[in-house]
């Protein structure tokens, strides 16, 4: 996944209270999309050190936290030994490189991650793939921000326009709001950020 070696380099220190008051407004507006779930499986996609999916833990059967960078992987599962978690488990794997046949769940969330994919309409359809029948994928990002110039990620994304790559990809049901709006949030710009919940 993109820039997967820069996040190798700062997860030993990537939880900073800035992006754990993030993780928190995300998880919060993730369950809000969440109906049932007691019995599902989840996947937090591009989970980092697992910031916002150890806060959905008890809302999910079981959650895999899946990410690119070992490091990250490696933080998630110290924190998934710490605490003696039993519905937790991790996958190092990168979908922007191949698919995965074995893997499939029922709801799948990544939470500003699609801005790091170079291939966004792929992506979607690999995890499009993964999911069960009539699971959802929930996508928190950032709102397009003009402001933001990067080769490295993407500078925010257009919900309307999102809609349409994931109605072709044959997503249905799909609703999004803005949601949350701070200071110096993204690359640091002030930005807000939508949520998305799509269903298979």
């Amino acid at each position: 996944m993109g820039n997967t070696d820069k996040f190798e380099m700062i997860a030993n220190m990537y939880d900073t209270p800035e992006r754990i008051e993030i993780a928190q407004v995300s998880a919060d507006a993730i369950r809000e999309y969440v109906v049932d779930a007691k019995s599902k499986n989840a996947i937090d996609f591009g989970c980092g050190t697992g910031l916002v999916g150890m806060r959905l833990l008890n809302d999910f059967n079981s959650i895999l936290f899946l990410d690119t960078s070992p490091k990250m992987i490696h933080q998630i599962k110290q924190k998934i030994a710490d605490q003696n978690l039993e519905n937790a488990d991790t996958l190092c794997f990168d979908f922007e490189k191949g698919s995965h046949s074995g893997l499939h769940a029922d709801y799948i969330f990544m939470v500003q991650v699609l801005l790091h994919i170079h291939d966004v309409e792929m992506i979607l359809s690999r995890l499009f793939d993964v999911l069960n029948e009539g699971g959802h994928l929930i996508i928190v990002d950032f709102d397009k921000n003009e402001k933001v110039v990067s080769d490295l990620v993407h500078n925010g994304f257009n919900q309307e326009e999102l809609t349409d790559i994931m109605t072709k990809i044959g997503y249905r049901d799909i609703q999004s709001k803005t949601f949350y709006s701070g200071s110096k949030i993204f690359m640091g710009q002030d930005a807000s950020m939508f949520i998305l919940d799509s269903q298979k």
